[in-house]
């Protein structure tokens, strides 16, 4: 499928250092020349690792996740398109599965682009690569497209820097008609233990506790302590204000995240008694982990005929 400014071929410099992208049948691995990392599979376009020069990984993936394309993969950051949980009734969106369907569907690796052909300067190598993934309604199975019959097309780009990881989705109405979507990017962030962190500029905003009845709550504490099963969707934040998952031991930031049109963040971690449950996730992988989830989920965006819209994430790792 075509994307807008399609970037061109990585360039060949003997001098000087370049990312490496390996092509797997099922996943493309790509590194820079300093030793960061990144894993996507096409099943969902999901970013199932992404690596520090250390060697340190930031994202979480169960140790039971399914990585056959059986079901949606259990960790790294799965695309949540068109719709975010169960499906409203009586919707365009009703007949799909939670979550829709891009995390459900494989896309294809459109190609990369680096520090190069970008346009930056890259004297001592390049510093940065793009990973661009298509998505379409002529990709999708029969039965999505039964379910969702609007013409789509979507590029989700994984772009891995030194000491972050951006990703962000373009998606266009190709149709004559509008349609109504919510998007959201479903991040496993990889902790030490939950116990240990907590997440700071969320204080006076609105959310959704969905573990009490999606009763409407405002946050009241300088920043959200999790000890116990928690599901919130924080509503209208500003995006220029990061969010940062910072250590309770010294708030020293273990992760900045920095969002761009998606004015919705989404907070999870299932607990005990939910992660027994799961059979995909392992009984204390909880522990390990935090969702911290930019979305756009509180509304619906409407797309025009022929229009596009665009949103993105940053996380910043503070390691």
């Amino acid at each position: 499928m075509d994307r807008s400014n399609k970037p061109a071929s990585i360039g060949v410099a003997a001098s000087l250092p370049q990312p490496t992208v390996t092509v797997h049948e099922n996943r493309i691995d790509a590194s820079l020349p300093t030793g960061e990392s990144v894993t996507v599979y096409l099943y969902g376009a999901t970013v199932t690792s992404w690596k520090l020069a250390t060697g340190e990984e930031q994202l979480f993936v169960s140790e039971k996740a399914h990585l056959d394309g059986s079901k949606p993969i259990r960790g790294g950051i799965p695309v949540v398109f068109p719709v975010f949980g169960p499906p409203p009734k009586n919707h365009a969106t009703s007949s799909l599965p939670q979550h829709g369907f891009a995390r459900n569907s494989y896309w294809e690796f459109l190609g990369k682009s680096s520090s190069e052909s970008l346009g930056n300067d890259t004297r001592k190598g390049d510093d940065s690569v793009v990973l661009d993934f298509g998505l379409s309604s002529a990709m999708l199975s029969e039965q999505f497209r039964k379910a969702w019959s609007y013409d789509f097309g979507l590029v989700y780009s994984v772009t891995l820097f030194k000491d972050s990881l951006r990703t962000s989705l373009r998606v266009q109405n190709q149709g004559n008609q509008p349609f109504e979507f919510q998007f959201l990017m479903h991040t496993y962030l990889r902790i030490k233990d939950i116990l240990s962190i907590r997440i700071k500029n969320l204080q006076s905003k609105t959310y959704v506790d969905k573990t009490e009845s999606y009763a409407v709550k405002t946050d009241s504490s300088p920043a959200v302590v999790i000890m116990r099963e928690t599901d919130s969707v924080y509503q209208s934040l500003d995006p220029n204000v990061p969010i940062i998952v910072a250590s309770s031991e010294d708030d020293n930031p273990i992760f900045s995240i920095f969002r761009e049109g998606l004015d919705d963040l989404t907070i999870w971690n299932p607990w005990v008694e939910k992660a027994k449950g799961m059979s995909d996730f392992g009984d204390d992988e909880y522990r390990q982990m935090v969702c911290v989830e930019p979305g756009s989920v509180s509304c619906w965006q409407t797309l025009d005929a022929e229009d596009a819209w665009e949103s993105g994430q940053t996380i910043r790792s503070g390691h």
